[in-house]
């Protein structure tokens, strides 16, 4: 059985292809799955997908995660 390597906050921004500074805000702002190794955050790039998969990204939510409305 192989195990998930665990990625840092550079890998995870390369995948999804965006900013390190996008990923940090989606950890505090939307729930973006990290865990904490002393100073650093590491993440599961499965997690990270299945997060998206799940529309922790998706534009239409407002910093507290709530969805925002149309007008």
């Amino acid at each position: 059985m192989t195990t998930e390597p665990w990625v840092s906050v550079e890998q995870v921004a390369q995948h999804l292809g965006v900013a390190k500074d996008t990923v940090y805000r989606w950890r505090e702002h939307r729930g973006l799955p990290a865990h904490r190794v002393g100073r650093l955050w590491k993440f599961k790039l499965s997690e990270v997908d299945d997060w998206v998969r799940a529309g922790g990204a998706d534009d239409e939510q407002d910093a507290g995660g709530t969805t925002a409305r149309k007008n």
